[in-house]
């Protein structure tokens, strides 16, 4: 059975459990939510587990595979403008949705007289304390850390990112013996991360299904109704990016089939929507591209490491749509300076925000700050900001892939996304290896 399949059935009987089991449910004196959150989190570790290893190495064979620096500046400038791009657009359309639908209005007035708070004022006060406007700054600081082992420990992906490209750059520079060697080391440890990445993918229906029937147990469905409008336009939003904007872009400027992406790409969605963590998923979804789109590894090992920290074109829609909501639900009329402000903030904070904790309530908070709304209007839709985590990750996931796809197409890449069912990470064959940078 393809993987995507294996995901889906765990999908499902997930919420089945979920629902069925909920918080007190246990088995021999076991409780079944300790359980699910063990498998979750074995899981989700053995994924975040490789990912420094590769994405170092893959960065750093990447980039040597480049050549000469005009390669790397040409790939890298069209890489900043499709992140840029789609992440603007993503915003656009969720202004748009949110202005249209209005979710913080029920019948004429702000929905905040109606809702209440759905969490402890002092809790939200405590994950975004201290944190405002200067946190957009030290993003540009991170990007040169001052320990490169303690940030990598500490998962500061942006400065093991710039320290990956520097030595991939010079690597490929120093020549002679000394050269040779340490580039083919680092293609080696990227073939061997790949590898560790198909056993740990084999455990994957069983991880997904540990994650989101913790999730249901905990939340349940009840967490949608006091906010219904909010969680469809925010779907409605991403539905539309994912489902229009990113395929015209497949049609238009890479010339494949939208259909056959999204089969290719299906395991990494579907895992990146079960652990709501880019990051986490980023071996899986270069082994979809690699293998499945057929993406070469000198065009994946660049776009998507970079992507998986700095285009969040599903995040920076949320943050947003959110900030809207939350001005309507307040009463707060936004006029046009405003609502460009929430625009421009979005589009910043979706670039590196990602690497502060609590990222998505800390760049709402920013925006927040930015239009004059208290900080604690956060707490109006912390209830479902977990399963619509899951929902913006996976857009965020698909627009990494598609933007390989499209700048591949742009470097002469000709034998994308072959006319044939390559929905599973081996593409058919279990035997054949990674790709190699060429």
């Amino acid at each position: 059975m393809r993987l995507h399949w294996q995901i889906l059935i765990a999908l499902g009987l997930a919420v089945a459990a979920g629902l069925a089991t909920g918080t007190e449910g246990a088995v021999l004196g076991v409780p079944l939510l300790a359980v699910y959150e063990f498998v979750g989190t074995l899981f989700l570790n053995a994924l975040k587990m490789i990912v420094v290893p590769l994405v170092f190495a893959s960065l750093v064979s990447g980039v040597a595979g480049l050549g000469d620096g005009r390669g790397l500046g040409r790939l890298g400038a069209k890489t900043l403008a499709y992140y840029l791009t789609t992440s603007l657009v993503a915003i656009l359309i969720g202004l748009a949705a949110v202005n249209l639908i209005e979710p913080g209005v029920v019948d004429g007035r702000p929905a905040r007289e109606a809702m209440g708070l759905e969490a402890d004022a002092a809790a939200v006060a405590e994950k975004v304390e201290g944190r405002g406007a200067a946190d957009v700054v030290e993003i540009f600081l991170r990007m040169v850390p001052v320990n490169i082992v303690a940030a990598a420990a500490e998962g500061q992906m942006l400065g093991l990112i710039t320290f990956a490209l520097l030595f991939g750059f010079f690597g490929a520079r120093i020549g002679g013996r000394a050269g040779e060697a340490v580039l083919a080391f680092f293609q080696g440890v990227f073939e061997i991360m790949m590898r560790i990445t198909e056993l740990v993918m084999r455990l994957a229906p069983i991880g997904v299904f540990g994650l989101v029937a913790k999730v249901v147990a905990t939340a349940g469905l009840d967490a949608f109704r006091p906010l219904a409008w909010f969680v469809l336009t925010v779907l409605l939003a991403l539905g539309l990016h994912f489902l229009g904007v990113l395929p015209l872009l497949l049609r238009l400027l890479a010339r494949v089939h939208p259909l056959r992406h999204y089969r290719a790409m299906a395991p990494a969605l579907l895992t990146a929507f079960s652990t709501a963590s880019s990051s986490a998923t980023l071996p899986l979804t270069l082994e979809c591209v690699e293998r499945n789109a057929r993406v070469s590894n000198r065009v994946s090992s660049f776009v998507l490491p970079l992507g998986a920290t700095v285009n969040m074109d599903g995040t920076a829609l949320y943050e947003c749509v959110a900030a809207m909501f939350i001005a309507q639900a307040y009463g707060v009329e936004l006029g046009f300076a405003e609502q460009f402000a929430i625009v421009l903030i979005a589009l910043l904070t979706s670039i590196g925000v990602a690497g502060i904790p609590a990222a998505s309530l800390v760049a709402i908070t920013v925006i927040l700050a930015a239009v004059g709304l208290p900080a604690e209007g956060i707490g109006l839709i912390l209830a479902v900001d977990r399963v619509l985590d899951m929902c913006r990750t996976a857009v965020n996931v698909f627009s990494d892939s598609c933007g390989a796809v499209v700048i591949a197409r742009s470097e002469g890449e000709r034998d994308l996304l072959p006319d044939r069912d390559a929905s599973d990470p081996s593409g058919g064959d279990p035997e054949r290896g990674p790709r190699t940078a060429r």
